[in-house]
């Protein structure tokens, strides 16, 4: 699947809220921490593109818990919040299952949502290495705040972005 395209028989308010939100992702400092991009690929699918390196390692030498629960926690808030234009949502709460240890390289989270549209959503992520193998996978619930995504530099300047 690729993005919507702006033009003649496209969504293009959906297309611009996409792209908002990858804004806002671009736009959060936690993100400074790691080499990862957001790329929301239909309604209720995103996918955030990391980098691995050592300086995310436990002692043993594998990654540490925080870049799955990271990584599958942004890739399910996101797929989530392409269904809410108005709101910033919040993680309520969020299931682990770490199924194999991650070394160096690029991962994929895959975030789909599965339920809710009103007040609290549900959605699920799955970590995917280079060899396409799944190596974690969690689930998530979130809430609308009362953040308004409009009150987000993040999301406006995605906004600018995608208009320029």
């Amino acid at each position: 699947m690729t993005p919507p395209e702006f033009g003649p028989g496209s969504d293009s308010s959906a297309a611009l809220h996409w792209r908002a939100l990858e804004g806002l992702y671009g736009s959060a400092p936690v993100n400074n921490l790691f080499e990862s991009r957001l790329e929301i690929v239909a309604e209720g699918i995103s996918r955030i593109h990391f980098n691995v390196t050592r300086a995310c390692f436990h002692a043993a030498g594998a990654a540490h818990g925080t870049i799955y629960f990271k990584m599958l926690d942004d890739a399910a808030f996101y797929a989530a919040n392409t269904l809410v234009t108005d709101r910033f949502l919040l993680t309520t709460s969020f299931n682990l299952l770490f199924t194999q240890p991650i070394h160096e390289g690029p991962l994929i989270a895959e975030g789909h949502w599965v339920s809710g549209r009103r007040r609290v959503l549900v959605a699920e992520a799955r970590l995917i290495d280079a060899q396409g193998e799944e190596v974690g996978r969690g689930t998530g619930t979130f809430q609308r705040s009362r953040i308004p995504l409009s009150s987000l530099d993040g999301y406006n300047a995605g906004l600018r972005a995608a208009l320029a």
